[in-house]
C-alpha cells in the first residue's frame, strides 16, 4: 500500500508538471490529496499488485478450461543452487495479439490474455529452495491441441542477445510448472565452440524460441507434463552486434494417460530424459549395505560378548589365588569411570541437541512415509524439518538439562540456553554468509524477507520457549540421581600414556568414522545426486531404513571402541564416545569435497558457498545425532558391565 501510495504521489507530481508546463514548487498537501484520489480511482491496479493464487494440484478440468503454465527460474544445469528469475532473461511477458497466417489453426482462444511476470503466492518450503514462481502468457486450454501458435515477436538488441548468449554458453536450463508437475528444458545450444577458448571463428550460438508442451491427463486431472524444444526452429544469435528478430512460439499436445493414476504422477520423472541417467535404484547396493551392517554388528556382538563373558568369569572368582593378584583391565578403574566430564554443560547440551535431531529426523521420515508430509511438493521436506525441529525442542531441553542435573550441575538455565543455541547459531552464521553471496549475485537462492521473518518467529516464539519448557520439566519432575553402580574416588587415577598407536585415540576415531561411513557410502552418492541435483527423491522408506542402520552400527562400533579404551585403563570416556560416534559426520563432510570436485560439474563462488556451507550444517547435524546415539549406548554399556561385578 505504501509503495502504491508513493507511486501515486509521483504520478500526481508528473501530471501537475505536465498541466502547468513548467517545474513549480511541489505542494505536499495537494499532492497527497491527488495521490489518494488516484489510489481510490484505480482499484484494478491494486488487484494487479497482489500475488496470484496458485492452482491447486489435483484440480479437475473440463474441456476448454484454461490451464496455466507457471514459470519458475533459470540457471546453469551443473549448478542447481545458482538460479535466477525466469524473466531475468528477455522472454515474452505478454501474448501477441495479431497472429501470422501460419497461425490459423482451429483452436480455442482465451477470453482475455493472461499477463506474465506476476508473482505467485509461495509456501515457506518453496521460498527456502529458491523458487520464484510467476505467471506466463501461454494460452492453453484443456484437451485442445495446438499445432503452432505465436507467443510474441520481438527484436533483440545487443544487450538482450548477450544475455541469451551468456545463458546458452553456461548451459542454462529453465523450469516451468503445471500445477505441481515440473518441466525442464534448455534455452539454446552452441556448435564448434572451443572448450578452453570459448567462442572461436566458425562457432555458432542458437536460441530455441519454440516450445512443445506434452500434457497428460486422466479423469480430468493433470498427471504428466513435459516440454521440449524444436531444433528446426532455432535462431542464430551468434552476432550480438546485429539486432535480431525472434519469433517465440509454442505448440501443445494432449495425451490420455489411462494407466497413470493421479497419485502416481511423480513416478514418470525417474525416466525423464532431462534428468541424469545415473539416478537409478540399485537394489543390489541396498542389500549389500544391509548385509555389511548385519555382519559387522553380529561380529562385534559375538566378539564383545565372548570377551565380556571371560572378564566376568575372571572378576567373579573370589578364591585366595585371585584375591592375591592385582586387579587389571577395566575393573581397575571402577572408582573413576563415573567421574563426570569437563565442560559438562556443553557436553549435556550437545547430547540433548543430538537427541532432539534424532527424534526430529525419525518423526519427519515417518510423516513422509505416511503421506502427511508431501514428498513431491517442492520444499515441503525442508519446511517440515524446520517446524518439526521447533516442536521437538522440548525433547532437547529435557534430555540435556536432565543429564546436566544428574551431573550435579547448578547452572541449569545456562545449559538450557546452550541447548537452544548449539545448532541454530552455526546455521544462522552460515545462512548469513550464503544469503549475502546470493543477494550479491541476484540469485533466487537468496531467502526472501518474509521467509526469514517466518523462520525467526518460529524460533523465537516456538523453538526457544519449548526448549526452556523442557528444561523446566527436567528441573521440577525428572530424577536428579545419577545412580552410578560404583562409587567415585576423590582422587582421579592416572591414565597410562604408553599405548600402541593402534590403541590410541586418533586411530580409534578414524575407525569409528570409517566403518559406519563404509556402510552408507554406496547409497550416499544417490542421496547427494538428489540433494544437489534435479532429481525428486521419493525413497523415504529406504532412507529411514538406512538411517536406522547407521545409528545401530555407529552405536555398536562406539561401544566396542569404548571397551578397548576401558581395558587400557583410560576412564575419560564421556567426550571420547561422543566424538567417536560423531566422526561419521566428519567423513560425510570429507566425502562432500570428493563429490564436488570428482562426481559433479558444479563450479563457481555462489554454488560453492551454498554447497560447502550447507553440507557443513548437515555434517554437523550428523555429528550431533550419531555422537548422542553413541553416548547413550555407551552409558548403558558402562552401567551394565560395572553393575555385574563386585567392587570393594
Amino acid at each position: 500500500l505504501l509503495y502504491r501510495l508513493c507511486c501515486c504521489l509521483a504520478e500526481s507530481q508528473r501530471q501537475s508538471e505536465k498541466m502547468v508546463g513548467t517545474r513549480q514548487r511541489w505542494n505536499a498537501p495537494s499532492a497527497l490529496l491527488a495521490a489518494l484520489v488516484l489510489l481510490a480511482a484505480e482499484p484494478q491496479n491494486a488487484s494487479a499488485a497482489r500475488k496470484v493464487k496458485r492452482v491447486k494440484a489435483g484440480t479437475t478440468y473440463k474441456t476448454h478450461d484454461p490451464v496455466h503454465i507457471v514459470v519458475n527460474k533459470v540457471g546453469p544445469f551443473n549448478n542447481p543452487t545458482e538460479t535466477y528469475r525466469y524473466y531475468s532473461l528477455p522472454f515474452c511477458e505478454a501474448h501477441h495479439d495479431v497472429e501470422d497466417e501460419e497461425d490459423q489453426a482451429d483452436h480455442p482462444k482465451a477470453d482475455e490474455h493472461r499477463p506474465g511476470a506476476i508473482r505467485h503466492r509461495q509456501r515457506l518450503g518453496e521460498s527456502i529452495v529458491g523458487d520464484r514462481r510467476e505467471t506466463s502468457p501461454y494460452e492453453i486450454t484443456f484437451k485442445d491441441n495446438i499445432e503452432w501458435r505465436m507467443l510474441c515477436k520481438v527484436t533483440l538488441d545487443e544487450d538482450e542477445i548477450d544475455k541469451f548468449k551468456n545463458a546458452i554458453h553456461n548451459s542454462y536450463f529453465f523450469e516451468m510448472f503445471v500445477e505441481d508437475l515440473p518441466m525442464w528444458g534448455y534455452i539454446g545450444d552452441f556448435e564448434n565452440e572451443d572448450v578452453v577458448m570459448g567462442e572461436v571463428e566458425g562457432s555458432k550460438t542458437y536460441l530455441f524460441p519454440h516450445l512443445h508442451f506434452k500434457l497428460g491427463y486422466n479423469d480430468g486431472n493433470m498427471v504428466s507434463a513435459s516440454v521440449t524444444t524444436d531444433a528446426e526452429r532455432k535462431v542464430d544469435i551468434t552476432n550480438s552486434k546485429k539486432a535480431t528478430e525472434v519469433q517465440f512460439s509454442y505448440s501443445v499436445e494432449w495425451v490420455w494417460e489411462k494407466e497413470l493414476p493421479w497419485k502416481y504422477r511423480m513416478t514418470r520423472y525417474a525416466d525423464s530424459r532431462f534428468l541424469p541417467s545415473s539416478f537409478e535404484i540399485h537394489w543390489l547396493s541396498i542389500i549389500n549395505s544391509f548385509v555389511l551392517v548385519l555382519l559387522l554388528t553380529a561380529f562385534l556382538t559375538i566378539i564383545l560378548m565372548r570377551v565380556l563373558k571371560n572378564d566376568f568369569s575372571r572378576y567373579m572368582e573370589l578364591d585366595e589365588e585371585t584375591l592375591e593378584e592385582e586387579e587389571s583391565g577395566w575393573k581397575l578403574i571402577h572408582g573413576d569411570v563415573f567421574r563426570f566430564p569437563e565442560n559438562s554443560s556443553l557436553f549435556c547440551a550437545a547430547v540433548g541437541t543430538g537427541t532432539q535431531l534424532i527424534f526430529a529426523t525419525l518423526f519427519l521420515l515417518g510423516l513422509a512415509l505416511s503421506g502427511l508430509v508431501s514428498t513431491t511438493r517442492r520444499g515441503s521436506i525442508l519446511a517440515g524439518m524446520v517446524v518439526i525441529y521447533c516442536l521437538t525442542s522440548v525433547i532437547g531441553g529435557y534430555v540435556g538439562t536432565r543429564l546436566y542435573l544428574q551431573m550435579n550441575g547448578k547452572a541449569w538455565v545456562r545449559c538450557a540456553i546452550l541447548v537452544g543455541c548449539l545448532f541454530p547459531l552455526p546455521v544462522v552464521g552460515i545462512f548469513m554468509w550464503v544469503n549475502t553471496v546470493a543477494l550479491v549475485h541476484g540469485s533466487t537462492s537468496a531467502l526472501p524477507v518474509g521467509a526469514v521473518v517466518t523462520c525467526t518467529l518460529l524460533y523465537v516464539f516456538l523453538s526457544f520457549p519449548l526448549t526452556v519448557l523442557g528444561a523446566s520439566l527436567a528441573k521440577n519432575y525428572a530424577s536428579k540421581e545419577f545412580n552410578a553402580p560404583t562409587r567415585t574416588t576423590k582422587v582421579a587415577r592416572e591414565i597410562p600414556t604408553e599405548v600402541p598407536w593402534y590403541r590410541g585415540r586418533p586411530f580409534q576415531m578414524l575407525i569409528a568414522g570409517f566403518l559406519p561411513f563404509s556402510a552408507i557410502y554406496i547409497e550416499l552418492h544417490y542421496i547427494f545426486a538428489s540433494m544437489w541435483g534435479h532429481q525428486i527423491y521419493t525413497l523415504f522408506g529406504i532412507l529411514l531404513f538406512a538411517f536406522i542402520l547407521l545409528v545401530i552400527v555407529t552405536s555398536f562400533i562406539t561401544v566396542a571402541l569404548l571397551y578397548f579404551q576401558l581395558a587400557r585403563e583410560d576412564h575419560q570416556w564421556w567426550w571420547v564416545t561422543f566424538i567417536n560416534g560423531g566422526m561419521t559426520g566428519i567423513f560425510i563432510y570429507a566425502y562432500s569435497f570428493f563429490y564436488y570436485f570428482h562426481r559433479s560439474g558444479m563450479s563457481g563462488w555462489l554454488q560453492g558457498s551454498f554447497y560447502f556451507g550447507y553440507m557443513a550444517v548437515i555434517s554437523f547435524a550428523f555429528f550431533l545425532m550419531l555422537g548422542s546415539a553413541g553416548f547413550h549406548f555407551s552409558l548403558a554399556f558402562v552401567r551394565h558391565i560395572y553393575g555385574r561385578i563386585k567392587c570393594d
